[in-house]
C-alpha cells in the first residue's frame, strides 16, 4: 500500500536556508528578479532600528495575484524549461532561497493594472503550523513605510521587504552594507553603465546611487583590449573577449588599488563569466591555469547566454560554474595566446634598467637555474673609492656590498611590489642637494675627462648640473 509522507517542515526549512548565499550574493538574486521585470529604477533600503529591516522596490511590469502567488511557489519555474532572454533566473527559487537565508519573514507586494497585492512567507508560523501557509497580510500595515508609499504612487512595480533579518549580525551591518555597494557595482555593472542595448537601469542603496564598475577598465587608454573570439557549441555562441590591464606606472595610485578590486590584482585574474550581461563568476582558471603573479594583469570576458547553463554547470545561487570539457579545452587554447602578451606587460623593467646611456647601480645575471642581482663593482663611483681606500678597507667595504646583494629582501620587495607599488619610493632617500655635494667632492679629487663623463652617465648623477 502506497504511503504519503510528508517532510518535517522544520527540517527542511533549516536546510532550505543553508543553501550556502552569503548577503551579497542574495540581494544579488533579489535584483535579477527587477531585471528581469524590465525595472529602469530599483531602489534598496535597510533599517537597523528597532530592528533590522531591508526593503527592494522596482518600477518593472509588477504581477496579478495569481503571479504573485506562483511567484511565492517554491520551484515556480521548471529548470529545462525555454526563457525569456532578459530572465536571469532559473529554478524558480532564487526570491524565496536567497530571503529565507537572510530572514524569516519575506513580504513581496506588486502594484498591476492598479491593483497592489501581498503575501507573506513567515518560517517562523510554517514552523510551527508544519504547513505551508502563504499570509495575506492586510497593506495598511505598510502605510507609513516609505517604499511602500512611493510604491502606491508608481503605475506598477514590486516591493519585497526581509524582516526578522539573521543573515547578519548588528555588528556586521555598516561593513556588510559596504560590501554589498562593491558587489552591486561590479556583479551589474554593465546594466548601470549602460552596454546592455535596452536594459539599462539605476540602482540605489539608502539613497545613494551605485556607480558601475567595469573591471576591465576599458576607457582607459593603455587598457590593451585583444580581438573578440567566439566558442560555437551546440549551434550556441560563446563570446570571448582578452583584456591586459595597463601596467601600474600607466595608472594613478588610486586607480591601481580601485582595479585590484577587493580581492587583489593576482586572485582577480583569469576568467569573468557573464550570463545575460550579468556578472556570475570572477577571477577563475577553472583549473586551467595556476594563480601567478606575472599574469595578474589578465582577464578574460566570457559571455555566454541564459540557454546554456547545462554547459557550465551552474549552481542555484548563480556563484559557482565549470565549464565542460569540450569549452575548457576551447578556453585554454584562447588563455594560452593571452598569457604570454600579459605577462610581457606585467614584468616589463624600469627605464632605468633599460636605459644604456647610464651606469646602473644593480647588474641583472641570468643563469640557467637562477638570476642573482649584484651590485655593479664597475660603477664610477665605486671605482673611485676604490682608488682611495686601502686594500684592508676596500676589502671591509666588499664583505658588506656583498651582505648586501645576499640579504637583498626579496621576499619584502615583491609583496610590497603586488599590494602598493606606487608607495614605494626608494629616490626620496637621497636629495637633490646630497647629490651635488657628492658630485662636489669627487670633482675636487681632479679627474680626468673621461672619469668626469663616466660619472655624469651613472644613475645618481644623470640629473645633476656641475
Amino acid at each position: 500500500m502506497n504511503e504519503i509522507v510528508r517532510p518535517n517542515l522544520s527540517n527542511f526549512i533549516k536546510s532550505l536556508r543553508d543553501v550556502g548565499y552569503d548577503f551579497q550574493i542574495a540581494l544579488a538574486d533579489i535584483i535579477d528578479n527587477s531585471i528581469a521585470a524590465d525595472a529602469k529604477k530599483i531602489s534598496i533600503e535597510t533599517e537597523i532600528e528597532p530592528s533590522m529591516k531591508l526593503g527592494i522596490l522596482d518600477d518593472g511590469s509588477g504581477m496579478d495575484k495569481l503571479e504573485l502567488i506562483e511567484a511565492m511557489r517554491l520551484g515556480s519555474k521548471d529548470p529545462s524549461s525555454e526563457r525569456e532572454n532578459k530572465d536571469l533566473g532559473r529554478f524558480g527559487l532564487g526570491l524565496k532561497t536567497a530571503s529565507f537565508s537572510q530572514c524569516k519573514r519575506l513580504t513581496t507586494i506588486t502594484k498591476k493594472n492598479g491593483q497592489i497585492n501581498a503575501r507573506r512567507w513567515d518560517l517562523s508560523l510554517i514552523e510551527k503550523e508544519n504547513e505551508w501557509i502563504l499570509i495575506e497580510p492586510n497593506l495598511e500595515e505598510f502605510e507609513s513605510y516609505n517604499l511602500y508609499q512611493r510604491l502606491e504612487k508608481q503605475d506598477k512595480g514590486t516591493l519585497i521587504i526581509w524582516e526578522e533579518i539573521d543573515g547578519i549580525s548588528t555588528d556586521e551591518y555598516y561593513e556588510s552594507l559596504d560590501l554589498l555597494r562593491r558587489h552591486l557595482s561590479l556583479v551589474f555593472h554593465r546594466f548601470l553603465e549602460g552596454s546592455i542595448v535596452g536594459r539599462k537601469f539605476s540602482l540605489d542603496l539608502n539613497n545613494n546611487v551605485i556607480k558601475p564598475f567595469n573591471p576591465f577598465n576599458e576607457s582607459n587608454m593603455a587598457t590593451q583590449i585583444l580581438p573578440k573570439q567566439i566558442i560555437i557549441l551546440d549551434k550556441k555562441k560563446i563570446n570571448i573577449t582578452p583584456y591586459i590591464l595597463p601596467h601600474h606606472s600607466k595608472l594613478s595610485p588610486s586607480d591601481y588599488q580601485k582595479y585590484a578590486t577587493d580581492e587583489g590584482y593576482t586572485k582577480s585574474q583569469g576568467f569573468y563569466l557573464y550570463r545575460g550581461g550579468r556578472l556570475l563568476i570572477h577571477g577563475t582558471w577553472w583549473g586551467l591555469n595556476k594563480l601567478s603573479d606575472a599574469h595578474r594583469l589578465v582577464r578574460i570576458k566570457v559571455d555566454i547566454t541564459n540557454d546554456q547553463d547545462t554547459f557550465w554547470n551552474i549552481d542555484v545561487k548563480k556563484s559557482t560554474a565549470n565549464p565542460n570539457t569540450i569549452i575548457k579545452n576551447e578556453l585554454k587554447k584562447i588563455m594560452n595566446q593571452v598569457l604570454n602578451r600579459g605577462e610581457r606587460t606585467y614584468t616589463k623593467r624600469a627605464t632605468i634598467i633599460e636605459d644604456k646611456t647610464i651606469f646602473p647601480f644593480w647588474d641583472i645575471f641570468h643563469g640557467k637555474e637562477e638570476i642573482i642581482f649584484k651590485i655593479n663593482r664597475e660603477h664610477p663611483v665605486l671605482y673611485q673609492l676604490k682608488q682611495n681606500l686601502n686594500e684592508q678597507l676596500y676589502l671591509i667595504l666588499n664583505t658588506y656590498l656583498k651582505g648586501v646583494e645576499a640579504y637583498l629582501p626579496i621576499s619584502s620587495i615583491q609583496a610590497h611590489m603586488l599590494t602598493d607599488p606606487h608607495k614605494i619610493n626608494q629616490l626620496k632617500l637621497i636629495s637633490s642637494e646630497e647629490k651635488q655635494d657628492l658630485f662636489s667632492i669627487l670633482l675636487s679629487l681632479d679627474l680626468s675627462k673621461e672619469q668626469l663623463e663616466q660619472l655624469l652617465k651613472t644613475e645618481i648623477f644623470k640629473d645633476v648640473k656641475g
